[in-house]
């Protein structure tokens, strides 16, 4: 593409700015070594990511956070160790849940029986099964960073991420 004014092509479409000998790919480089030597990536947060990428199943749905009480319930003055909701949406597949430190208790909406991982890792999954009423309960309390995957029929639903 070519600018109309100056007659040359704009800065980034092909790794030179105009002429004048700025590398735009030598500077990124240059960049990211600068950046890995004086704010590098904790090695317990890079542990973290490829742990969720191994529990990455690429033929689920993305169940969206649409609520969490955390940010959008407006606090009780004087409760103390009130339990998270959260409320989960994938299509026509809602998923409540209700976190506690005794562990979670939840229900899938519209009504179904449905295997359920409490993801926590590669190797912590927490089987639960719901009933035919959608209800469920772990009393495995997530710790760290989980996510529900939720096998029902063919369909396979995983929600967001979230830290307990």
């Amino acid at each position: 593409m070519h600018d109309e004014v100056t007659g040359q092509e704009p800065f980034g479409d092909d790794g030179d700015d105009g002429g004048d000998g700025f590398d735009v790919e030598l500077l990124e480089e240059e960049l990211r070594q600068a950046a890995a030597i004086l704010d590098p990536v904790p090695a317990q947060l890079r542990q973290i990511a490829v742990e969720a990428f191994a529990l990455l199943d690429l033929d689920a749905r993305i169940a969206e956070l649409t609520f969490d009480s955390v940010m959008d319930a407006i606090p009780v003055r004087g409760a103390t160790d009130v339990p998270r909701m959260l409320t989960f949406r994938a299509g026509e597949v809602t998923i409540d849940v209700e976190v506690t430190g005794e562990g979670l208790m939840g229900q899938v909406l519209p009504p179904r029986q449905a295997w359920i991982e409490v993801l926590g890792g590669p190797q912590s999954a927490v089987p639960v099964v719901a009933d035919d009423m959608g209800r469920f309960t772990s009393d495995a309390p997530p710790n760290g960073p989980f996510a529900l995957r939720l096998r029902t029929g063919g369909d396979v639903v995983v929600t967001e991420w979230l830290r307990a």
